[in-house]
């Protein structure tokens, strides 16, 4: 018998599944099942699943053909679980590495009916908070198992699903199961450990409990949170038909009961303020309903208070008594804010006056209306027209010529624009008049701190590549590669966006995790691509003779990525020892990532066969002109796999860029062709013909089929009709 069955609920959950079913997967221990629940949820999640599902024969997708809930489709996968014992784990939260060692032998050891794990929580800013564990046990709680009636403090450890591995006979034997509707945990939870005849604690951090910051039910406001009172009234029936074997318990029980409660009331993002009343009556019912009848240990001090007020049902001084309590606490932060504020502002009293005066020129053009048809763009921090918003811009001029498009340049790029392109240029009077007045802004990173979100404007964030590194948020847990990286002001920024568009699920799955915000997704493909795919055999060969290629010479595109922990480092490369090995006819072209377009100096060719291309744009251009794409970790190997064309992954540093810059996928498993992790090897590459054989093509084929099957030449035009025509993507 399996000795875990992991049952993962999936529900909305896109952005982090992927790493939950890492976790759990890549422990050091192999005797477990996943069973995977989606929820009919309206995201990519289940198709995660069957991702995972056709590469690990230990995942189990199920597909639900509506949706049910947490606590029902948890049932489901207990219904289907084979294992000795069941872990139910969330889909956006995640393993500890190395945990399940650890958990396993515990389980062997002791055979507990439920084992209670550590956990942190995990917030969105990277902060981790340790849980109740050591407060409620100060010694070791030990290896020996235990009735609740001996360790009553147990209950106080937080009261979920997912901090205990359960065994499945004794969940089926007590028909223990989820309930539906909210807080499904508390009526699952208490009554496993009020049955249970052996409960084990294992004091190890074994799991991540995410806090997200959108999307999460505890931060949602509604009167569904009123559906906490019914779990907990499951919880006192199921008490009194177990009778004398739970009724020592029922004060502790209680005693949960209004501290969670409490919780609940006394969070601001989830009872609104015109179902406080409603909820506070809803307490004090149930606290005289299931008092106990010899009393309850009333807590010290503020709560024990607040408890008493819930006894006497007095809303009113309750309400009093919070709203004091929320304006000292208001009042701590406000002094902390001001902190914060006084550097930065002397910091911008200190700028010159030609800045002073600008910036009030931005504020004074932030009182004026919008202009119902501007459209600012902007790419790469203002290096010119390119890239996705170049495409977005030229797709608007034939689809909604009404609509006038303006471009910030930097002074030094002014001249790389297309004729007829309008556009100003950044830091000037006009840059901050169309910046202040414009009703949309497109740009593929972000615009600059001081830009203001609108009313009524609408910020499109098409981003740069698919990603293969981490990014956003999760560079958090990388900080070598995220040196100099603001997050909070990342936050401010994302918050901006209304679109963020994406060029396939994988990459509308990782925004949602990189960059937890309200915007809206709009999966249409990449813009920039539609060159790409409606290109023809004719532009094939004008591209190449642009650059004096020959028809029949075989062109090698090399163009490695930026290494942010590493801005000096360049990967091994011979340029001339690769055109030796392609022969006389060959052709090398070597191109630099942006970010050193500063340093870029066009010498033409570098050597026999070798051409320096890092100053020719756009790069459309030269995939069009290349047979093979070597790359590494570069986004180049999405767009460039459109053509369908040999692509030949060079990774001579891929174990230390994926421990110390993190990355999203294992790219060596899931190539676009074929791998060299050494100089010598891509050239033998090469000189065997590997990059365009059945296997390159097969692992190509692959990765077409997923992330370029929505670049079909029209993602500019879906994104107009949506943004600016407000059609239907």
């Amino acid at each position: 018998m399996t000795l875990i069955s992991f049952v993962v609920p999936a529900f909305g959950v896109q952005g982090y599944l992927r790493e939950c079913l890492d976790s759990i997967l890549g422990q050091p221990y192999g005797d477990l099942e996943v069973i995977g629940v989606d929820d009919a949820s309206p995201d990519g999640s289940g198709e995660i699943l069957a991702e995972y599902a056709d590469r690990d024969p230990r995942v189990r997708p199920v597909r639900l053909a509506e949706n049910v809930g947490l606590g029902p489709a948890r049932n489901v996968g207990l219904d289907r679980a084979a294992g000795e014992y069941v872990w139910f784990v969330d889909g956006d939260d995640w393993l500890v590495p190395g945990c399940l060692p650890h958990v396993a032998d515990r389980l062997r050891a002791t055979r507990p009916d439920a084992l209670i794990v550590d956990h942190i929580r995990a917030y969105w800013d990277n902060v981790g908070v340790r849980s109740a564990m050591a407060e409620v046990f100060p010694e070791p709680p030990g290896a020996a198992t235990f009735r609740l009636r001996d360790r009553p403090q147990t209950l106080r450890l937080l009261h979920t699903a997912w901090n205990r591995v359960v065994r499945r006979e004794f969940l089926a034997e007590r028909g223990l199961r989820f309930a539906p509707g909210w807080y499904e945990d508390v009526s699952f939870s208490y009554p496993v450990l009020l049955a249970a005849e052996r409960i084990g604690v294992l004091d190890r951090i074994c799991l991540n409990y995410r806090q997200r910051r959108t999307g999460a039910i505890t931060r949602t406001r509604g009167d569904r949170h009123f559906e906490v009172f019914a779990q907990w009234h499951r919880v006192f029936r199921l008490m009194d038909r177990w009778g004398p074997e739970v009724a020592g318990l029922r004060p502790a029980i209680f005693e949960r009961m209004i501290w969670h409660y409490l919780t609940v009331l006394g969070n601001g993002a989830r009872i609104v303020p015109g179902l406080r009343p409603a909820f506070f009556a809803q307490m004090h019912d149930d606290y005289v309903r299931f008092l106990p009848p010899d009393g309850y240990p009333v807590p010290p001090g503020l709560a024990g208070v607040k408890h008493q007020l819930v006894a006497a049902g007095r809303w009113r001084t309750f309400s009093v008594l919070r709203a004091a309590h929320r304006a000292e606490e208001h009042a701590r932060r406000s002094v902390r804010r001001v902190r914060r504020r006084v550097l930065p502002v002397a910091r911008r009293a200190a700028r010159g006056a030609r800045d002073g005066v600008l910036s009030e020129y931005y504020r004074a053009e932030l009182h004026r209306p919008l202009d119902p048809n501007l459209a600012v763009y902007a790419a790469y921090w203002y290096r010119g027209y390119a890239c996705n918003p170049a495409a977005i811009y030229a797709a608007a001029r034939r689809l909604a010529p009404q609509v006038r498009g303006v471009w910030i340049v930097r002074p030094d790029r002014v001249a790389s624009l297309p004729p007829g392109v309008e556009y100003v240029i950044a830091g000037t009077r006009d840059y901050y008049r169309v910046l202040a007045r414009a009703r949309w802004l497109i740009n593929n990173v972000n615009f600059p701190d001081h830009v203001r979100k609108r009313a009524g404007s609408v910020h499109v964030q098409t981003h740069h590549g698919t990603p293969v590194k981490v990014m956003g948020l999760d560079q958090q847990r990388y900080p070598l590669g995220a040196v100099g990286m603001d997050f909070a002001g990342l936050l401010r920024r994302m918050d901006r966006w209304d679109y963020s568009v994406t060029s396939n699920s994988f990459s509308t799955q990782m925004w949602d995790r990189a960059y937890p915000a309200g915007f809206t997704h709009l999966e249409v493909g990449y813009p920039r691509n539609d060159r790409l795919a409606l290109a023809t055999p004719a532009q094939c060969r004008q591209a190449r003779a642009e650059l004096g290629i020959g028809p029949d010479e075989t062109v090698v595109l090399y163009a490695p990525t930026h290494r942010e922990h590493l801005p000096g480092w360049r990967p091994p490369f011979d340029p001339d020892r690769m055109r030796e090995v392609l022969g006389p006819s060959g052709r090398v072209l070597v191109r630099s990532h942006y970010f050193h377009d500063r340093d870029r100096r066009p010498r033409g060719p570098t050597g026999d066969g070798v051409l320096d291309v890092s100053a020719q744009e756009p790069v459309e251009e030269l995939y069009l002109a290349a047979d093979v794409l070597v790359t590494d970790y570069s986004s180049t190997m999405f767009d460039y796999a459109v053509l369908d064309r040999p692509i030949v992954v060079y990774a001579p540093d891929w174990d230390a860029y994926r421990v110390t810059r993190g990355v999203y996928f294992d790219l060596l498993a899931e190539p676009p062709g074929a791998v060299a992790l050494d100089f010598p090897a891509l050239l033998d590459v090469f000189r065997s013909g590997a990059f365009r054989a059945e296997p390159a093509d097969r692992a190509r084929r692959r990765f077409r089929a997923r992330f370029c099957a929505l670049d079909d030449g029209h993602a500019a035009e879906r994104v107009v009709r949506r943004i600016f025509l407000d059609e239907p993507a």
